[in-house]
């Protein structure tokens, strides 16, 4: 495919709902609002022109004094046209989430338990968001701008 065509096959089809789209560096980047996510992720993947089959990774940004705070962060892949394509959506507090990809990408299940447990963002529908690195014991969001690295998390011991 012809360089920048995945961006302007999504410009064509979410017009207005693009907060941003550009190439830096031959990385393709959408910016998106979370009320739009859902749609074009399905776009993205059930589109033949398109056909991103393959979810690389989800993480976020915690931009701490920004408004809004945070960016949750898509990493597709499309193995058939050899095209990767970042997605972006902000997050504000103080309650920050985004619909999940769980069940259009399996892998998404696990890296939304991720970012959760590292920052906090709940994933509305997400079928088992619990955490998944930290115990479920421990308190707070260690990736968080503002986590008190001297904080002491509560002792867990062997279970009896």
């Amino acid at each position: 495919m012809q360089d920048r065509y995945v961006l302007s096959r999504i410009r064509e089809k979410f017009q207005d709902r693009i907060v941003d789209a550009h190439a830096l560096l031959g990385q393709d980047t959408v910016i998106v609002g979370k009320d739009s996510l859902r749609e074009l992720a399905e776009f993205l993947k059930n589109d033949p022109e398109l056909d991103f089959n393959f979810l690389i990774d989800v993480t976020a940004v915690d931009y701490w004094k920004r408004k809004p705070r945070f960016e949750v962060v898509y990493h597709f892949l499309s193995l058939r046209h050899r095209n990767r394509l970042r997605v972006k959506t902000p997050v504000g507090e103080p309650n920050p989430e985004a619909p999940t990809l769980s069940d259009l990408w399996v892998a998404a299940n696990w890296y939304e338990r991720e970012v959760y447990d590292m920052y906090g963002i709940r994933f509305t529908g997400h079928p088992d968001l619990r955490r998944i690195l930290m115990y479920p014991g421990f308190e707070g969001h260690p990736l968080r701008k503002d986590y008190p690295i001297n904080r002491r998390q509560p002792l867990i011991g062997p279970k009896d």
